[in-house]
């Protein structure tokens, strides 16, 4: 992807927080608000989701007032068939809006969610007790 490049003046307010998060991260500015603004992007064109740091790292799409992540949803509505009934059962807590605000972005995005499945299947309690052994079952 090529970049151009652009000057824009940004109120104290907005350039604060983004050169904290600099010198927090140690990454460069241009990509921190490269980031902000693909990331503001995508909650306008699907409103109801937000993101968040990540306990593994980067950032997330998650589904507002929830904890889900939106691929969370969406593995869940692939296990039931696609089967939106089955989905709204499943997460009978969420609204309407928000099950089909984490679908269109799925849609909207599909690699971004792809990817992060692909990183959730790598998991098995092989991985696990790999990578942290102190979780490992103890043999008696």
């Amino acid at each position: 992807m090529s970049a151009v490049p652009k000057t824009v003046r940004m109120p104290e307010d907005v350039l604060g927080p983004i050169e904290d998060e600099c010198r927090r991260t140690g990454r460069d500015f241009s990509t921190v608000v490269n980031e902000r603004l693909l990331e503001s992007n995508k909650m306008r064109r699907i409103p109801g989701i937000l993101f968040v740091d990540s306990p593994s790292g980067g950032r997330v799409a998650r589904v507002a007032g929830t904890g889900l992540e939106v691929f969370e949803i969406v593995q869940a509505h692939r296990s039931v068939e696609n089967s939106w009934q089955r989905l709204k059962e499943s997460f009978h807590w969420l609204s309407d809006t928000q099950l089909r605000a984490a679908l269109a972005y799925a849609e909207a995005y599909p690699e971004e969610i792809q990817q992060r499945i692909r990183r959730d299947e790598q998991w098995s309690p092989e991985a696990v007790w790999e990578r942290y052994p102190f979780m490992s079952p103890k043999e008696s």
